[in-house]
């Protein structure tokens, strides 16, 4: 059942942009060879088109050139050794220009179908594709079959357009022989060049099929299970759990760091008992800073680490939950408190300045100044 599950019959999902950059990455993407068989046919026919007929002048005159020898060139071996060197650079030098065209086409191909890739792991020797089994197995597999149609098809529409194009111009290159030789060449380069013209043409109806269907075979191969989609997902964002566990492990450090600078806060305003929010303030600061926040659970934790560190705990509902809700560790109190602060700091202030007596005369401030819009009434 699991063999069949990840079968390609259940691969109904398109190939992810992940998918398909890992398989660039390797090398695979869409190739098509009749592409780029017309794609050199025609950078052929361009090249007689256009180079043609001077080349072939060009080689008619190096030709005339080296049925000239002298007597002295005859029995000259020097001389024989540079009318060698000098037709070859000659020829090369006049199909140049045709080898350049030819060369362009070549990399013309790969770029109209999936670009230009350089894989270097395509280089690395892969045993399995040694494995005569496994080249069987293509052989037999629905590829080997297409590619095995292709073949049929094109020899039937290829041979039967030759067979039609030999009849029709057996007259034409039989009078070939009658006619002078520059005569001769020329008819016999147009006759050429039309044949070939035709076959390109036919051998394009092969490369529109064979296009698209590369292009689909591709696609069905890269296919994904939904699995593999979920898998791949989970890896790009995350293991949700790995996520959750990264981020309790990030809160937790967060808390430690936090508790560590309770014992140092000037006072800690709480709820009295589900929220409790320690301030500091120095003269170098514009305001108050928030240097711990908890609700429950770390409400309490801050209020025992700042009796230990004997923190000034000052008991302000109101204040407490506009702090917390609109207030962040680490940044100044916001505008709107600083007057309600600052009681409670100078309050807190003139505590630890008096003795246990004059303590019990001081009264607390009750009517602290909190906004209507910053209160929060739920607890």
């Amino acid at each position: 059942m699991a063999g069949q599950q990840d079968s390609g019959q259940d691969r109904t999902e398109d190939a992810s942009p992940k998918r398909l950059a890992d398989a660039r990455k390797k090398g695979d993407v869409p190739r098509s060879k009749e592409l780029n068989t017309v794609l050199m046919l025609l950078a052929s026919l361009i090249g007689f088109a256009i180079l043609g007929s001077n080349g072939v002048n060009a080689y008619k005159e190096m030709a005339s050139n080296q049925w000239k020898i002298d007597r002295e060139r005859l029995f000259s071996d020097q001389v024989i050794l540079n009318g060698l060197h000098t037709p070859f650079v000659e020829a090369l030098w006049i199909s140049g220009p045709f080898l350049v065209l030819m060369f362009l086409a070549v990399f013309i191909g790969p770029l109209c179908m999936g670009g230009w890739v350089f894989a270097a792991s395509s280089l690395k020797v892969d045993p399995s594709k040694m494995n005569p089994l496994t080249g069987l197995k293509r052989m037999v597999g629905i590829q080997g079959l297409a590619e095995l149609l292709k073949a049929l098809l094109k020899v039937i529409l290829l041979g039967g357009i030759s067979v039609l194009l030999f009849r029709a111009n057996v007259d034409d290159f039989l009078s070939l022989g009658r006619l002078p030789l520059e005569q001769a060449i020329n008819k016999c380069f147009g006759i050429i060049f039309s044949i070939i013209l035709i076959l390109v043409l036919s051998l394009s109806l092969v490369a529109l099929i064979d296009v698209p269907y590369q292009k689909w075979q591709h696609a069905k191969k890269l296919r994904m299970t939904m699995q593999e989609v979920r898998d791949e997902s989970k890896e790009q964002s995350g293991n949700p759990e790995v996520k959750a566990k990264v981020r309790q492990m990030q809160y937790a450090m967060a808390n430690k760091s936090m508790l560590a600078d309770v014992p140092d806060a000037d006072v800690i305003i709480v709820n009295p008992t589900h929220f409790s929010i320690a301030l500091k303030y120095s003269e170098d600061s514009v305001a108050p800073v928030v240097v711990a926040k908890g609700v429950d659970h770390m409400a309490l934790k801050i209020r025992e680490i700042g009796k230990e560190a004997n923190v000034s705990i000052f008991s302000a509902p109101p204040l407490a939950r506009a702090l917390y809700r609109n207030s962040e560790v680490g940044e100044t109190i916001p505008s709107e408190l600083y007057l309600a602060v600052a009681q409670v700091l100078a309050y807190v202030l003139q505590v630890k300045q008096m003795s246990f007596p004059e303590q019990r005369r001081l009264v607390p401030p009750t009517d602290l100044p909190v906004p209507e819009s910053m209160q929060d009434k739920k607890r």
